[in-house]
């Protein structure tokens, strides 16, 4: 089965078709218009394919796997709206394009589905939505058996921490090949310090500045989604540019950034009882040592060391573990288009 890939973000559109063997035979990334239509010209030169696998952000309680997508299905996406406000539209306006062609949905909510209770809820009164979700599952999916080829071993032997750093960022706990706990929640605000997004926050601060300051819900959903973050503490959310400086702001950015990324860690670690394979990936985790090099060094105690040398030469699939080392250490390429690949293949 050939396949056209969609991944539809909220800013940027990527395409990629991958032949039977999963080899990439054509690559596209745009922008999207300011109109929210579909770029036109997207699919120019595209060679034929047999379906369509579109990356959609939120499944909600109704999609644990992936699935062919009808009129009843495209319905109850587009009921998920609200859930992901930023990034359902796109990939509703992606499927809706490619009305024409067989086409499945997957989900970055799905491999979090095994979640037990205990972690999968929130203490909140009757009645309200108690549900974390979890996202990056696509990712984290992939990350967990490329981690595990690259370790020697097999996925439901290890227990896994997969750290996806990019614009947005979560960690995923993975034992027996299972999602046991992660850091997003209910939406993708939750959990670590992420370029705009704020993270986990103390839900009474925000209560106050609503209370207080008379802040609008609007304003406040901006702010924490695009004002927050590395953006909020230093002015940009560019990893790469904050590196490179050396002012206050900046150094903040990066201590609160470390400190929360190594707490998640140890957080993860400790869902599964301990730590075999720690996983970096996303634009962050491949591409920045030094975030890489932080967070192992507050994090001896779990076994953790990384090799200096591997670890500044490292940009994808490569172990940057100290020789010796109680947990194997890599870097990954993030292949979620892999990964959807394998999804909408099983579905026959």
């Amino acid at each position: 089965m050939r396949l056209l890939v969609v991944n539809a973000g909220s800013s940027s559109l990527k395409l990629s078709v991958l032949d039977a063997a999963d080899a990439t035979i054509f690559e596209r990334s745009l922008e999207w218009p300011k109109d929210e239509d579909f770029p036109h010209g997207a699919l120019d030169d595209m060679p034929p394919v047999d379906a369509v696998a579109h990356r959609v952000v939120h499944g909600g309680e109704e999609f644990q796997s992936a699935v062919w997508i009808d009129d009843d299905v495209r319905e109850q996406l587009a009921e998920l709206t609200d859930l992901a406000p930023l990034h359902q539209p796109r990939a509703l306006t992606a499927i809706d394009a490619l009305a024409d062609m067989r086409a499945a949905a997957c989900f970055d909510t799905a491999f979090h589905a095994t979640l037990a209770p205990g972690a999968a809820t929130y203490a909140l009164p009757a009645g309200w939505p108690r549900r974390r979700f979890g996202f990056h599952g696509l990712s984290h999916a992939y990350a967990a058996r490329r981690a595990a080829e690259l370790a020697g071993g097999d996925v439901p032997d290890l227990r896994i921490v997969s750290c996806h750093l990019g614009a947005g960022a979560s960690l995923a706990a993975i034992a027996g090949g299972r999602s046991v706990d992660t850091t997003m929640g209910f939406t993708p605000l939750d959990g670590l310090v992420m370029a705009s997004r704020a993270g986990s926050v103390d839900p009474g601060l925000v209560l106050w500045l609503a209370e207080h300051r008379g802040i609008p819900v609007a304003e406040l959903s901006d702010a924490l989604e695009h004002r927050s973050g590395l953006t909020g503490l230093a002015g940009t959310g560019d990893m790469r540019a904050l590196l490179a400086r050396d002012d206050g702001d900046a150094r903040l950015a990066l201590d609160v950034y470390v400190h929360r990324l190594r707490g998640a860690i140890a957080a993860m670690a400790a869902a599964m009882g301990g730590l075999d394979v720690l996983a970096f990936t996303g634009g962050v985790g491949e591409h920045a040592p030094a975030i890489r090099a932080a967070a192992a060094d507050g994090l001896t105690f779990l076994g953790l060391a990384l090799d200096d040398r591997r670890n500044a030469a490292a940009t994808s699939d490569a172990d940057i573990g100290a020789d010796g080392a109680a947990v194997r250490s890599v870097v990954l390429t993030a292949r979620e288009d892999l990964e959807m690949a394998r999804q909408v293949r099983s579905l026959g």
